[in-house]
């Protein structure tokens, strides 16, 4: 044998030799019992039950994880992307598929369980349902849901498969046969929402009744949530001369969940109500221009339910549904936000010993600036500021009362009874709230005990500062620093109360929502021009025997809220003499007296009245949040659809996904 021949024999032996020494090898052994190695088994799949609040009505009780996406738990499910896509579905959509396309998502994410083993969903429902929805997502330009692709996450008849919507449209027929035959009303889901699905909620509204309803952001909490207001007149997007503006505010405490779910299903009605032809609706935002805020704290708010409600009666935190310290109440940068606005309520006691000491639109001091303003604080200034708001309302929890400003005391000794000079139509505001709602929670019921507090004797209101004294309070600041008169609505003991009592807490308080709202037509109204006949921003208009003074909006337009009776009220406005008209208000009126003033050109004198210019100044450091920034957003929101912020804030990964193209 030659040389070459005997390297190619021992290449061959060395070889069979790693091979041996390969396959005989000691395994590495995962798993041990009492020192010996046990034998691999794979492990079989447990059946649990479904625990997934979206998905609890599905003709199955049993699931399994991982689920067929992979997620590996009831928890990494919730927290998925695709869990809240399904979980907004019906409004999404508008209503279209319900609940087909969230049964069927709920059949991927979690799948029919049975035997130790999964059950895939049909592929010929997945491809029934397809067919039937497709274009409603077309409608919103999203893609078809990737997880829902039919030959990827389906399999067939042969294969062994379970079909979903199994008996669902026998439970439609018997739905439809036994209900009642009164006239249709609007359809409200009683739950807590999401931010996402709140938001998804107002913009789908919006869009329902475009001709009467709008959306726009005021900005943007600290963590970047939008701050989203829903709006509803004839004319949305614009001020109309001599209608009323009313604002309704909810969520300031996160931890407070009851007024923002009330606003929120207040959205709804609205325009489904005027869709349906109520008379009464359909007269109110004809002729009112109403803003509604759901929530003002959403950071907040995120995490009170994350600590209070998560779903299920077995997470259900009793004692932090009390609490006032419970998580979420301030902002996420532990700021109170109904403490942060300017103190302006101390600078009128420190100078009511002043012979002109003012009560009206009394400037933001330097020195508010120096301090920690939130975004959220911020944001509300400027909306406020904005728009010639006539009255509004706070929502809060903890209690069950409306109190009325002044809410800081005027003594340094804790609370007393702190009257502004618009008492009368501040216990006018409140009562009609307190006066209006139901009878099995009226706040104007005798022998009412609420939290420890005892209100039977004031009818269920009180002045704040005389209830429970702050400082740097919102209605304080709208009361003191512009036309708006602001109530702040206890709703009731309970601030995160069960799901199931949010349907009555809404019968409680629908009359009373409507009923202040439609008070914002007490008193007077009217144009104060000059002899040519233009309206003169910035007049101010006055009222005898009441130290509080109203200004002119852009076109000369006002709203004065007062109490029946005789009142003298004058307009002036720097350059020209004042006018006086004397006006009689009888107690059945059903709408605002018109009350218009011409006024002369006169020699122009020096007033005590601060300039526009200075008035108009606000956040003079530039040290605050940057209106281009907020602008540059916008801008880049709009690339995209409607919907994409809402998911892509909820989730750390951008789902381009649900993008069509």
């Amino acid at each position: 044998m030659d040389r070459a021949g005997v390297l190619s024999l021992r290449t061959c032996l060395l070889l069979r030799l790693l091979a041996t020494a390969a396959l005989c090898a000691p395994q590495r052994c995962g798993d041990y019992f009492q020192g010996l190695c046990k034998a691999h088994q794979e492990k079989r799949p447990e059946c649990t039950d479904i625990m997934l609040a979206y998905c609890d009505d599905m003709p199955y009780t049993k699931t399994t994880y991982p689920n067929i996406l992979g997620q590996r738990n009831r928890e990494e499910v919730e927290q998925s992307t695709e869990y809240l896509l399904l979980s907004v579905m019906n409004s999404l959509l508008g209503g279209e598929c319900t609940p087909d396309m969230r049964m069927l998502a709920c059949s991927v994410v979690a799948p029919h369980c049975e035997g130790h083993r999964i059950v895939k969903p049909c592929r010929s429902t997945c491809e029934a349902v397809h067919k039937a929805c497709a274009h409603a997502f077309e409608g919103i330009a999203m893609a078809w849901p990737y997880f829902l692709d039919c030959d990827r996450f389906f399999v067939s008849e042969e294969e062994g498969c379970y079909n979903p919507l199994e008996g669902l449209r026998e439970r439609e027929v018997i739905a439809v046969t036994s209900g009642s035959t009164e006239e249709p009303s609007t359809i409200i889901q009683f739950l807590y929402h999401s931010n996402t699905q709140m938001l998804n909620i107002l913009e789908k509204t919006a869009e329902q009744c475009s001709h009467i309803s709008r959306t726009y952001s005021i900005g943007q909490s600290f963590e970047k949530r939008d701050l989203l207001v829903i709006e509803f007149s004839n004319n949305p997007g614009e001020h109309e001369l001599l209608e009323p503006e009313i604002k309704y505010i909810g969520n300031m405490h996160g931890n407070e969940g009851v007024g923002r779910e009330l606003l929120i299903y207040l959205a709804q009605y609205l325009c489904s109500e005027y869709m349906l032809g109520n008379t009464r609706i359909q007269n109110l935002i004809n002729t009112t221009r109403i803003h509604l805020l759901p929530s003002m704290n959403p950071d907040g708010y995120e995490l009170a339910f994350s600590e209070v409600y998560s779903g299920t009666d077995s997470d259900y935190d009793e004692d932090a549904r009390y609490s006032r310290d419970a998580g979420g109440r301030n902002n996420a940068q532990n700021i109170d936000l109904n403490r942060n606005f300017p103190d302006l309520t101390s600078i009128v006691y420190s100078q009511r010993r002043l012979r002109h000491y003012r009560t009206d639109h009394i400037l933001i001091p330097d020195s508010y600036w120096d301090g920690k303003v939130a975004p959220e604080t911020y944001a509300v200034m400027k909306w406020i500021r904005s728009l010639p708001f006539v009255l509004s309302a706070n929502f809060h929890g903890g209690d069950l009362v409306v109190s009325y400003p002044y809410d800081l005391s005027k003594s340094p000794r804790g609370n007393m009874f702190s009257p502004t000079p618009d008492e009368q139509v501040f216990k006018q505001l409140a009562r009609t709230y307190a006066d209006a709602q139901a009878a099995d929670v009226a706040m104007a019921s005798h022998d009412t005990y609420s939290c420890g507090s005892k209100f039977d004797d004031k009818r269920g209101i009180v002045n704040g500062a005389e209830w429970y004294s702050i400082a740097g309070g919102m209605a304080d600041f709208n009361y003191l620093h512009t036309n708006c008169f602001e109530i702040t609505v206890n709703l009731g003991c309970d601030k995160f109360p069960p799901k199931e009592d949010l349907y009555s807490s809404w019968q409680a308080n629908k009359e009373a929502l409507l009923s202040l709202m439609e008070s914002v037509h007490n008193g007077i109204k009217g144009i104060v021009k000059n002899e040519d006949g233009h309206g003169i921003k910035g007049a101010t208009v006055s009222v005898k025997g009441i130290r509080h003074h109203i200004t002119t909006a852009e076109n000369g337009d006002y709203w004065r809220l007062l109490t029946p009776g005789i009142h003298v009220v004058a307009a002036s406005a720097p350059g020209y003499a004042k006018a006086r008209k004397r006006v009689h208000l009888p107690s059945n009126m059903q709408r605002a007296g018109r009350v218009d003033f011409v006024l002369r050109k006169t020699q122009l004198k020096l007033d005590d009245f601060p300039s526009v210019g200075t008035y108009m100044r606000f956040d003079p450091f530039k040290q605050h949040y940057d209106v281009r920034e907020s602008e540059q957003g916008e801008a880049e929101r709009q690339e995209k659809p409607w919907w994409w912020s809402y998911f892509a804030h909820a989730s750390n990964q951008n789902p381009t996904w649900l993008l069509r193209n």
